[in-house]
């Protein structure tokens, strides 16, 4: 049965009736044990039980007597019980009480936490210790503080993984208690305002983030409190500038938002901005790409005819009188020709800031395209604008282009047309004025021509009649001629011959027209589609007669004319030369411009598909030019992609055009296409576009243009 020790504190013998007193008092002191809730027992110091109350017994699914001589330490859980045995050692040794958690395994197989406080007694005969220990069961306590613990190490994880969010981030962050003094900024917020968040906490908003419209300079709102006012998240308006403490500027986007607790209560608001000038000044730089002719900074033609319309819709309404001037410029060509297109793109550059002193600051002067120059005269008479251009050509004419050594001089021809209600479009203004500089030109070059209703007729159709005679002859007397020039592959050796067949018209003196000389012409008189025959029909018979000399050649590129495009007869025209002409198609590749395939869309699909039926490839001309460019690729099933000219002059030092054949080239990458890059005249301009990634290199560096044969090696230079 369990044994209590007995303790008298008395030195004198013990009788019967003390020694019965003293087992009635243990059994009483047992019942009392028994009673309690802890866990109550009495062990050897080498863990041998030599009592335990019924509470004790009861965890350990037992009865007290089964219990006596039975190990603790078999109770403790394994991983706890040498720290218990040191625990107890320790009790012993030092003789004074003290308390110890740990695990112990019950009845029911689970563990569960003991808070033991263990002291040190003597058995019966007073020589043995023995170790006295009440225990409590703690797991609920134990489970919560390691909830606790638990949840405090979640909270300050979370707490440092938004702190390092809030400084990695590329946004600068704020955030302000329910007063609107700020309590937070994260680092870029701080370099963005100048403020430190040590000088800034407690702080107004307004004091640290100081912000401006940027055209009116007026102070915006705080957004901020708006939010709180209003209770949903705001953002700022357009053009919102920042003023830094050192009165830097940063053109920024930002949105409030409140903060609540867990009420819903709005405790505060945080502030997210951002530094979007550079965005702002990309954006401005495209809108006046948009809107600007590249190489010269004037307005291109797209935004002139919107001007030319304004003028007009004035003019009809308030009986206005304004002036159109169309300035085509005489011999251009021969220096474009003769000098190159950088030379060429120089004295465009020369002769647009010639024009500009000519006008008033209130009028509008573009470019048209090519050699061609618009300017719109406001509130002008007739005899006023006729001064004008009449000085306009005098001090052209006065001018020298010099390049090498050499000069150059040039004329301009103008057109004239007054712009009042007689018009029903600004279309029709300039269809007009286009006639007149024409008619300038038939004159003798050099001079003004004032549109007149009476001489319309006459002059439109003497000036269609003579280019359709030089046409018409050229293609009766097979008086054009093929030139072709290289392309050279930028990443690969270039072991095949890639090139492209170029247009030229001999004329009676037996010189050589460049296209920019006549095709404009022959786009105009709707004679494009039966010279595009006349090329087609050449080079398809010149390859079925070569056909055993051309093993070297991988692609021979072949400009196609809107008309042609948009020309079903011309489709068929090919198809059959196709089927019965001994050319390999597969080396074939047709260009055509991205405006003309956008314009005839359905007719160049289809055109395009048929052609890729027998192995022709097709090559996107000019493209980046035109706004649709991208969207155009969805659609438009070619092979390469050529990109625009104007994004590979100052390539080096114009990052807008580095990024955007940059772009173009991963674009063309993701869908499968090849780029080849046009005007390619400078060693350090072929090095980026090879590092770039660009396919194909074209232009006066590489090769100049020679006769179609002689590139092909089907005959000797001379």
């Amino acid at each position: 049965m369990n044994q209590l020790p007995i303790f008298l504190h008395s030195d004198e013998p013990i009788d019967q009736t003390q020694a019965h007193a003293a087992v009635s008092s243990a059994a009483r002191y047992r019942a009392i044990l028994d009673g309690q809730s802890e866990l109550i027992s009495l062990a050897h110091v080498d863990g041998r039980l030599t009592y335990v109350n019924e509470a004790y017994a009861r965890h350990f699914g037992s009865t007290p007597g089964q219990m006596i001589g039975t190990n603790l330490f078999d109770m403790v859980a394994e991983s706890d019980r040498a720290a218990v045995q040191a625990h107890l050692q320790r009790v012993v040794a030092n003789g004074v009480p003290a308390t110890d958690e740990n695990r112990m395994t019950f009845a029911n197989g689970e563990v569960h936490w003991v808070a033991w406080s263990n002291g040190l007694l003597l058995d019966d005969d007073g020589s043995t210790p023995l170790i006295h220990s009440v225990g409590r069961d703690v797991t609920v306590r134990v489970q919560a503080q390691a909830a606790q613990v638990h949840l405090t190490r979640l909270l300050a994880e979370q707490h440092e993984k938004l702190r390092v969010t809030l400084h990695s981030i590329g946004d600068a962050v704020i955030t302000i208690d329910q007063a609107g003094l700020i309590d937070y900024m994260n680092p870029i917020a701080e370099c963005l305002t100048g403020w430190l968040l040590g000088e800034a906490a407690g702080q107004p908003l307004e004091q640290v983030f100081r912000i401006v419209n940027e055209s009116s300079r007026e102070t915006v709102a705080n957004p901020v409190q708006r939010c709180m006012a209003e209770n949903h998240t705001v953002g700022l308006a357009n053009h919102t500038v920042l003023i830094t403490r050192d009165g830097q500027e940063y053109g920024i986007e930002d949105s409030a938002a409140p903060m609540r607790n867990a009420e819903n209560q709005i405790i505060g608001a945080v502030l997210v901005f951002r530094d979007v000038t550079k965005q702002r000044l990309l954006v401005s730089e495209m809108r006046h790409r948009a809107t600007h002719d590249a190489l010269t900074g004037l307005i291109n033609r797209t935004e002139f005819e919107l001007s030319l319309q304004r003028m007009l819709v004035e003019a009809q309404a308030q009986s206005v009188e304004h002036a159109l001037l169309y300035v085509d410029l005489d011999q251009f060509k021969l220096v474009n020709d003769a000098c190159g297109h950088a030379a060429g793109d120089r004295l465009l550059r020369q002769i647009s800031g010639l024009l500009h002193q000519c006008v008033r600051s209130r009028d509008t002067l573009a470019r048209l395209g090519g050699d061609e120059f618009g300017l719109i005269l406001e509130h002008c008479s007739t005899e006023q604008a006729q001064r004008v251009a009449i000085e306009v050509c005098a001090r052209v004419e006065e001018f020298r282009f010099a390049h090498e050594g050499r000069r150059f001089r040039i004329g301009a021809s103008i057109g004239l047309v007054p712009i009042d209600a007689r018009w029903p479009n600004g279309a029709a203004v300039l269809q007009a004025a286009d006639t007149a500089c024409y008619a300038a030109k038939e004159a003798g070059r050099n001079r003004v021509h004032t549109w007149f209703d009476t001489d319309k007729a006459v002059q439109s159709r003497q000036g269609d009649m003579q280019w359709v005679r030089r046409l018409e002859q050229a293609l009766d007397d097979d008086q054009f001629v093929l030139y072709a020039q290289r392309i050279q592959p930028l990443q690969t050796e270039a072991r095949e011959l890639h090139c492209e067949v170029l247009l030229r018209l001999r004329d009676a003196s037996g010189q050589l027209v460049a296209p920019g000389v006549f095709l404009p012409a022959a786009e105009r008189f709707h004679m494009a589609s039966r010279i595009d025959r006349w090329v087609v029909r050449t080079v398809f018979g010149l390859m079925a007669r070569q056909r055993g000399h051309l093993g070297h050649l991988a692609t021979l590129s072949v400009n196609l004319s809107g008309h042609s495009i948009g020309d079903r007869s011309f489709h068929a025209y090919v198809e059959e030369l196709l089927l019965s002409t001994d050319v390999e198609a597969q080396r074939l590749c047709f260009e055509i411009t991205e405006t003309a395939a956008i314009t005839n869309l359905a007719d160049a699909l289809e055109f395009i598909e048929a052609m890729q039926r027998h192995g022709v490839r097709f090559a996107l001309d000019d493209f980046g030019s035109g706004v649709s460019s991208f969207g155009s690729l969805k659609t438009l099933p070619v092979d390469y992609l050529k990109i625009d000219g104007q994004f590979i002059h100052g390539l080096l030092t114009d990052p807008i055009n580095q990024a955007t054949v940059r772009c173009i080239r991963e674009v063309a990458r993701a869908v499968g296409k090849q780029t080849i890059a046009e005007f390619v005249d400078r060693e350090d301009e072929m090095a980026l576009l090879r590092e770039i990634g660009i396919d194909y290199a074209q232009g006066y560096l590489l090769h100049r243009p020679a006769p179609l044969e002689l590139v092909l090696g089907l005959k000797v230079e001379a």
